[in-house]
């Protein structure tokens, strides 16, 4: 068995989020039916590990997956051989063969976010599948303020939507800015952290945009973290604004190292 693992990209419209569901159209099931195809359907099945969940109307840039093949394929055939069976809203970037200790999941050290918010007063039809919209115009200064209080390692409860599956809401963000995008009339947000939980992102967003519009404090973040209630940071932003942009391993980013999880065997 030899074990690959995969960049790809995918366009989130019509894909139910990355999760296998009953009865509906996932990233993991669609890619697991070309992988099994190419294997000639073997049993058991083949199964395929990401790196992590994204959420209906999510897309990724580069979301990572791996699993275990049966026979050994050159690593850019395999590439060709999956691109030309997948669908046009799916691409792979790129294939390395690499360990069989290697996990897509459990080996990351980092993710990197966009967020792209339409900023005009119309919705445009031609964008509603890839931006969010805040037509209120903005004070990026006090956006970008309010990011830097977003830096560091935080408890972020007030920031994570009912339903996330996990043990602590603590999470260390690295990197978090605003910037204008004039071409195409954008606020485009990133962020870089240790990990990124349940609507995370899009909550983030929610607060950092009625910061700009002058509706909150500047330093409201501060306060979300004491309160530790969800009710108080409001607003979700859409999923068609979010883009998986990178996942980090191990040694890919020295300047900010990360502790391992402990591997869930």
């Amino acid at each position: 068995m030899q074990r690959y693992k995969v960049t790809l990209m995918y366009d989130g419209t019509d894909f139910a989020g990355f999760q296998r569901q009953p009865n509906k159209r996932t990233v993991e099931s669609v890619l697991t039916k070309v992988i099994n195809k190419m294997a000639k359907n073997p049993q058991p099945a083949i199964k395929i590990y990401g790196s992590g969940r994204t959420d209906a109307g999510v897309h990724a840039l580069a979301q990572v997956v791996h699993f275990d093949f049966p026979f050994n394929i050159p690593a850019d055939n395999m590439r060709k051989g999956l691109n030309s069976m997948l669908s046009m809203d799916m691409e792979v970037l790129k294939v390395e063969e690499v360990p069989a200790t290697f996990h897509a999941r459990y080996d990351v050290s980092g993710k990197r976010y966009l967020y792209r918010m339409d900023m005009g007063e119309f919705r445009n039809p031609f964008k509603r599948h890839y931006t969010g919209q805040w037509k209120f115009p903005v004070d990026l200064d006090k956006i970008n303020q309010a990011c830097a209080d977003l830096v560091g390692e935080h408890d972020f409860t007030s920031f994570v939507a009912s339903g996330a599956q996990t043990r602590t809401f603590v999470r260390t963000i690295y990197e978090a800015s605003c910037w204008v995008d004039k071409a195409n009339n954008e606020l485009v947000f990133e962020f870089y952290g240790n990990g990124f939980m349940y609507n995370q992102v899009r909550i983030m967003v929610g607060v950092l945009v009625e910061i700009g519009s002058g509706t909150r404090p500047v330093h409201d973040i501060l306060r979300l973290y004491e309160v530790k209630d969800r009710k108080q940071a409001r607003r979700t932003v859409p999923a068609a604004g979010l883009y998986l942009k990178h996942v980090y391993y191990q040694g890919e980013d020295p300047e900010h190292p990360t502790k391992l999880p402990q591997r869930q065997r």
